[in-house]
């Protein structure tokens, strides 16, 4: 069951800004070393930490947990490119998440789907009951 949906979308600029001025605190504070080190392999890195922010406030937004940290979330890629959202904590479901940029833009989506609760209540048939 799809309990929560989050989108968020930022400018890369915005980001590399906040890079060049603040550094080390910026990236430490916001990012985990994985991130960091992804990030970092590629020759531009700064659409890559831009995709990343958005799609910690797209898993933020999907849970709808107000006492999410930035590091309490960890966006790496799965072996086959695809993003995975890994969490500090475990919550009773999963999140689908698909990350995008252009050349000013990156765009994430996360979709927070619950684990379906089985109940030991008996189901009732509205055809076997009688009016």
């Amino acid at each position: 069951m799809i309990d929560g949906v989050g989108v968020d979308i930022v400018e890369i600029a915005r980001i590399r800004k906040a890079v060049e001025t603040w550094g080390g605190r910026f990236l430490n504070r916001v990012f985990n070393p994985q991130e960091i080190l992804y990030a970092h392999s590629h020759q531009f890195p700064y659409p890559h930490f831009a995709g990343r922010f958005a799609a910690k406030e797209a898993v933020y937004k999907a849970i709808g947990m107000r006492t999410l940290s930035w590091k309490d979330i960890t966006i790496i890629n799965a072996p086959d490119g695809k993003p995975v959202c890994h969490l500090k904590f475990s919550i009773a479901g999963h999140i689908h998440l698909s990350i995008s940029h252009s050349r000013h833009y990156a765009v994430a989506n996360a979709i927070f789907v619950r684990e379906a609760v089985l109940s030991h209540e008996p189901s009732v048939s509205f055809a076997s009951r009688k009016h």
